[in-house]
């Protein structure tokens, strides 16, 4: 119980720009791990603190990319809003972010989907918020504007929300839609 405090207590006075989701698991000899990196198999880790607070990094500029997210959403007819909303939880603005399953970039793309996204360098951002944009405006109209269901396609993939017929039953998927519809919902100023 004493670590769970010095932990909580230490994540709360860490400065801001390196606040993230700390996980926790234990090990094949049952020695107890905490990390800010999803990189075993989600069953094996479980969320433990989001130490954000809501707050945005000041490493990277949350309107560095304004100009390109406003074309990519209007040429796709996508939200501004939502389009900054998925690339805060997706990367938090970091351009060069790739993800322990190869998700990279902006709006974490998985390579398999480059091609299909018309994606050449997943790193540069226009492409990879102009292919980011374009699925995520395919997943909107697939899911006629439900967005908690494009959300959680774009997270878990369109086959699993199919096959569940709604947000599909992971926690990491779950927690992700919760995330980007609130980061949603504060750019639009809404809250």
């Amino acid at each position: 119980m004493k670590s769970y405090l010095f932990i909580l207590l230490f994540a709360f006075f860490l400065p801001v720009s390196t606040c993230a989701d700390i996980y926790k698991y234990i090990d094949n000899e049952g020695v107890l791990h905490f990390t800010n990196v999803l990189t075993r198999n989600s069953s094996e880790m479980n969320f433990f603190v989001d130490t954000s607070f809501g707050r945005t990094q000041d490493f990277y500029s949350t309107s560095k990319f304004d100009s390109i997210i406003r074309k990519a959403a209007s040429k796709f007819g996508v939200d501004f809003s939502l389009v900054k909303a998925v690339i805060k939880v997706e990367s938090d603005f970091n351009p060069r972010a790739v993800s322990s399953k190869g998700a990279t970039g902006l709006m974490q793309i998985m390579p398999f989907n480059f091609q299909s996204l018309y994606v050449e360098d997943p790193f540069d951002p226009v492409d990879n918020i102009m292919g980011g944009t374009y699925y995520l405006g395919k997943l909107i109209k697939k899911y006629k504007n439900k967005l908690p269901l494009a959300l959680a396609a774009y997270n878990a993939g369109p086959t699993s929300v199919d096959t569940h017929q709604d947000i599909p039953p992971y926690f990491e998927t779950q927690r992700y839609v919760k995330k980007v519809m609130k980061a949603y919902n504060i750019y639009k100023g809404r809250i």
